[in-house]
């Protein structure tokens, strides 16, 4: 059809071999983004109601981080329309190389906000396990908001010097033909984006959470010996009130930070081996790209199947939603 035709065209399909296996890769494609920016918006948006409609979620703070987190993941999702309106309603009176940068600069803001957000959340829970006496002293609802606005205002400006011509924020892909030919990634920039925000926030995570399951191991053994002592319910009972709630929230978590960085490791290698002229693969640029996109929609799933709460929350909405229905 005159439609598919059009998709063929606009987009640079990296794995066709031939005029119709084009048009099959280009359909495929569409479809992967159709589905992940239906995904993404609604289970950010299901995240959102549900921290709104469960009290008992803000009763941790980490709440703002995975709120900014799933509001971050909710722009991903509604920045993704424009790639997905492009390819749906093909109009060449859009200026591509604008609307291209623009993407890319919202696209790497909005993830490394996400990456900020779970550098932070290690901390808090690192101070939290750590310093369990001062922590309502350290952590204050007033802190959280500041550090939540100064994430945000580096987000932006980290990454503004490629909107203006110095190199790619990372963003690859072919959606737009002048982001696959055009827009070249540039050697030193990507090492500052190294520097500044990839290299500090794996840093980060790992120290604090290599401390918080060593802290919860030792105090694991000091439990069991004292069981072994002391077989009565009066330890038992002190000693579950300890560190066993903190290390389940911990654990949650983890497998969020654990999974973003599963999902982000191919797309941050073929980031630093294209701008290093070594790789240069429109395929993997598609596959690593939309992978690590596809974060935004995993955090929703890890939490709502790992956290009680949070399920408790989302059972309540639904029957508000089912009652009114």
């Amino acid at each position: 059809s005159s439609n598919v035709m059009n998709i063929s065209e606009h987009l640079s399909c990296p794995l066709g071999f031939g005029h119709y296996n084009a048009v099959d890769i280009c359909i495929l494609e569409t479809v992967v983004i159709v589905l992940l920016t239906f995904l993404i918006i609604a289970g950010n948006l299901t995240v959102i109601f549900v921290f709104h409609c469960a009290p008992l979620l803000h009763h941790y703070t980490t709440s703002y981080f995975i709120q900014t987190m799933a509001y971050a993941d909710l722009f991903v999702g509604v920045s993704c329309l424009v790639p997905t309106l492009s390819l749906l309603h093909y109009s060449t009176g859009v200026h591509e190389s604008l609307t291209c940068q623009v993407f890319g600069y919202i696209i790497s803001v909005l993830k490394s906000v996400s990456m900020a957000c779970l550098a932070c959340i290690s901390v808090d829970r690192y101070l939290a396990i750590t310093k369990p006496l001062s922590y309502n002293q350290l952590v204050t609802p007033c802190r959280l908001r500041i550090c939540i606005i100064l994430i945000w205002i580096y987000s932006c400006l980290i990454f503004l010097p490629a909107f203006f011509g110095w190199g790619k924020p990372g963003y690859h892909g072919d959606i737009f033909e002048w982001c696959a030919t055009s827009w070249l990634t540039n050697a030193y920039f990507t090492g500052f984006i190294v520097c500044l925000l990839y290299a500090p926030a794996a840093f980060v995570i790992c120290f604090t959470y290599f401390h918080i399951f060593k802290i919860c191991r030792q105090h694991t053994k000091e439990i069991n010996d004292r069981r072994a002592r002391f077989p009565s319910h009066e330890v038992d009972a002190a000693g579950e009130t300890g560190h066993s709630p903190d290390r389940r929230y911990a654990m949650v978590l983890f497998r969020i930070t654990s999974v973003f960085y599963v999902l982000w490791l191919p797309y941050i290698i073929y980031f630093l081996l294209e701008s290093s002229r070594v790789l240069e693969n429109p395929a993997l640029s598609f596959l690593t790209t939309w992978l690590a996109i596809s974060n935004s929609f995993c955090n929703c799933v890890i939490y709502s199947l790992s956290n009680s709460v949070f399920r408790l929350g989302l059972r309540r909405l639904s029957e508000t939603i089912c009652s009114s229905c």
